[in-house]
């Protein structure tokens, strides 16, 4: 019997066919062969040595197969690793690009916060916004009115009273870097107290960011900016003293032409203040605040802990028994228009009326 015959006879039936190859024993080491020295660096390497006598070169069958990298919890660990390594980079930048940045445009509202790092900060609040507070001084055919006002476009739209700028002939702004503006009267409405003014030939400017007036409470810290008495910039603060409070103010123009805030009639609490009101008159909710407030505030900002601007300051209570509130500094009972109600008359503003 062959060799071949007695191996197929003792192994045993493969239903898988053809059968495994078998492989011969690897050769063994020639004695006393040195292995080939490494090449040098930068040689170029060896040749293929022929095989030692006596053996024969390997078949590619022969060679031993590659062994296959692990892919197990290790590599799997440092993939995921790499993810969300990724994923937080790029989380990071979209909060940094949302909070921190001025985009502002053109008939937009741009962004004008303080850091994270410094809510509730007064001093980095009042460096925040300062810039995208205003003076404005009106020219009227029978005197002048000075109020404040807020940028809310970079291209120069101010939000400011009704009161500071009604029936004015010239309008000139002062922007906190001291530059000046003449400016035109875009939209009022005087059942809000509300004006919309914008720049001539201004850009670059820092936009306030509009916030949200629905969640104010009563106690919550508060800051305003304007310029009192024509002191530009001016920084106060105080709380919210009281929400939904009734102001009543002139509708009637002839009434407002008498000097601004130090001519402006207005009422609450069933006393009037600054004159008669007349017998036309508007009343609109207001939000009340101890945050210091004079002749010259009206049309600034009232400002919350993030930055925002949550009312336009409108009017002040003198303890003065004069009908101007010019002879008398402020006691601590302010009002400001709610920043809702302002954002819901922008588009009406923005249209041109003149109500």
């Amino acid at each position: 019997m062959t060799e071949s015959e007695s191996y197929y006879q003792q192994t045993p039936v493969n239903p898988e066919w053809p059968p495994p190859p078998v492989y011969p024993p690897a050769p063994a080491p020639v004695q006393g062969a040195t292995p080939a020295p490494a090449p040098a660096h930068g040689a170029p390497p060896a040749p293929p040595q022929p095989p030692a006598h006596g053996m024969t070169a390997a078949s590619p069958a022969d060679a031993p197969a590659p062994k296959k990298r692990a892919r197990g919890p290790v590599a799997l660990l440092a993939a995921v690793a790499i993810v969300a390594a990724a994923i937080g980079g790029g989380t990071a930048y979209g909060i940094q690009e949302l909070t921190g940045g001025d985009s502002s445009a053109p008939g937009t509202t741009a962004t004008s916060v303080v850091p994270a790092s410094q809510k509730g900060d007064i001093a980095a609040i009042a460096a925040a916004v300062s810039p995208s507070i205003v003076e404005i001084r009106a020219t009227l055919p029978n005197g002048s009115s000075t109020g404040s006002g807020v940028i809310i476009t970079s291209d120069g739209e101010i939000l400011t009273n009704n009161h500071v700028v009604a029936g004015a002939t010239r309008v000139e702004v002062e922007t906190s870097d001291g530059k000046k503006y003449s400016a035109s009267v875009v939209g009022t409405d005087s059942k809000k107290d509300l004006a919309l003014i914008k720049l001539e030939g201004a850009s670059g400017l820092k936009a306030a960011r509009l916030g949200d007036s629905s969640n104010v409470q009563v106690g919550d810290t508060v800051v305003a900016i304007g310029s009192p008495e024509g002191l530009t910039g001016t920084v106060t603060s105080g709380i919210v003293s009281a929400l939904d409070r009734d102001v009543t103010v002139s509708t009637d123009e002839g009434q407002q032409q008498r000097g601004g805030d130090n001519g402006w009639p207005f009422e609450f609490g069933g006393r009037q203040f600054n004159g008669d009101t007349g017998s036309s008159t508007t009343t609109y909710k207001a939000i009340q605040t101890d945050a210091s407030l004079n002749p010259g505030n009206s049309g600034g900002a009232l400002i919350d802990m993030n930055g925002t601007i949550i009312g336009i300051n409108s009017a002040m209570y003198s303890a003065s028994g004069s009908d101007s509130s010019s002879d008398a500094g402020s006691v601590g009972l302010g009002f400001a228009i709610p920043i809702d109600t302002v954002k819901a008359d922008l588009a009406n503003l923005r249209s041109g009326a003149q109500d």
